[in-house]
């Protein structure tokens, strides 16, 4: 199997490269349009600055390549808030548009952001992600900004309000948590994916 990293040039590429290969496979990290269009899956991670990223796949010449992608695509954190079409960080900046749905500063009242550490995620409609995973397992979430609950949303997770902790549409699909930081758990969705 063609695993690809893309290189966002924010991401914890080596922490997840290096739990694909606890899982039996070897995953490049790469931005080369050849190796991604080859690839029988691809992740997409991001951590920090969505404009950050954006700015690199714009770049990259990347954009139309993901728009267009008809082969499996997991965005992790900041990667999966990028499929949707708008985020409110730095007053505003349209992202990837794949999904219709707008990524929101959290806004609580009396828990902190970051919402950092773990939580539990609720899978609300079946799906092959959650394979020998049970119901409000924990997984490891670091971010500020959330994606409300939409029509893709297939698991939520609570912290003071509830929102989309995963995502899907057709062949993209996408999880606010880190799964390379979240133990047996991580390791289960990401093969998981693999498996798809």
């Amino acid at each position: 199997m063609k695993i690809v990293i893309l290189d966002t040039s924010c991401g914890n590429f080596y922490s997840l490269q290096s739990t694909i290969k606890k899982i039996g496979f070897n995953a490049k990290i790469t931005n080369k349009k050849k190796l991604i269009l080859n690839a029988d899956k691809i992740f997409l991670p991001g951590v920090g600055s969505a404009n950050s990223v954006i700015e690199k796949l714009k770049n990259d010449n990347l954009i139309k390549l993901i728009k267009n992608c008809k082969k499996d695509v997991l965005g992790i954190c900041l990667g999966m808030q990028i499929l949707g079409k708008y985020s409110e960080e730095n007053e505003g900046i349209p992202t990837l548009g794949i999904l219709n749905y707008s990524v929101n500063l959290m806004n609580n009242k009396y828990k902190p952001i970051p919402h950092m550490g773990w939580n539990k995620v609720n899978s609300i409609i079946s799906s092959p992600l959650f394979h020998n995973i049970n119901q409000n397992s924990y997984f490891y979430f670091s971010h500020s900004y959330n994606v409300n609950i939409n029509t893709y949303t297939i698991a939520t997770t609570n912290y003071e309000k509830e929102f989309s902790s995963v995502i899907q549409k057709e062949n993209f699909f996408g999880v606010q948590f880190h799964p390379e930081r979240s133990g047996i758990n991580g390791i289960q969705l990401i093969k998981n994916f693999l498996n798809i």
